[in-house]
């Protein structure tokens, strides 16, 4: 009778099978979960920006309520984002700045939640690989030393099998722990750079400037002479924050 497979692995890691299980486990568990964020956000279309960019609007009080009311029925990040800088339209715009900035800062939390963790276990399972491969060569040379005649090729695959086994299981966790890491940290920064830019645009419309919607999006827009002192973006993949020349 054929035994199940966590027993097979068990047999064939050794003492690591466990640890080793565990990390991948974790990692699983964050890449899915991380995973169902990314697709959550990509199937979420703002569709009220682009809207809003074709249709040149000033920000009116009654134009401000409705996109609050529209806004109330999205689930996107950039969308409660947007509702919350509308909520603050009346305030100073350094004040809704340093608003946009701390939700900012939240958010890229959410959106690399987890991640350190996938690159801790990147980290470790080859680690625990490695320690497996010199535990199997301590428990081959530990037979040898038992042994008072030849050497057969028996005696040499318990401990070869069990160093070249955990060496390949570190391995076959790490790399997909380590690449997922990576893509999904890029991801929260693409994801997190576009909201940045896309409420600095939607403060200086609040602040007057009509035409701030469509700034880096289609070609150059002629900015009218009396607008106000513009908002910069920080393009650095590091932050998120909102700044004010």
């Amino acid at each position: 009778m054929s035994q199940p497979l966590y027993v097979q692995l068990s047999q064939q890691l050794g003492y690591l099978a466990w640890p080793l299980f565990i990390c991948a486990f974790l990692g699983l568990l964050i890449v899915l979960e991380r995973l169902a964020l990314v697709i959550s956000e990509q199937l979420t279309r703002d569709t009220w920006l682009t809207d809003l960019r074709q249709q040149s609007l000033g920000a009116t009080p009654v134009k401000r309520q409705q996109l609050i009311i529209s806004l109330n029925q999205g689930r996107s990040m950039l969308a409660r984002g947007t509702a919350l800088l509308l909520i603050h339209a009346e305030q100073h715009k350094t004040m809704r700045e340093e608003i946009v900035n701390l939700w900012l800062l939240k958010q890229k939390e959410k959106l690399q939640s987890g991640l350190r963790v996938l690159q801790i276990i990147g980290i470790i399972t080859p680690l625990l690989g490695l320690l497996g491969t010199v535990l199997g060569l301590i428990e081959m040379f530990h037979q040898l030393g038992l042994s008072n005649g030849p050497v057969t090729p028996s005696q040499l695959a318990t401990g070869l099998g069990l160093a070249m086994n955990t060496t390949a299981a570190g391995l076959i966790i790490a790399v997909p722990a380590i690449t997922m890491a990576h893509l999904l940290t890029l991801w929260a920064d693409r994801r997190c750079n576009k909201m940045a830019h896309a409420l600095n645009q939607l403060n200086l419309w609040l602040d007057g400037l009509d035409q701030a919607l469509n700034i880096g999006v289609d070609a150059p827009v002629q900015l009218s002479q009396t607008s106000t002192s513009p908002t910069k973006i920080n393009n650095d993949n590091s932050s998120c924050d909102v700044e004010v020349n």
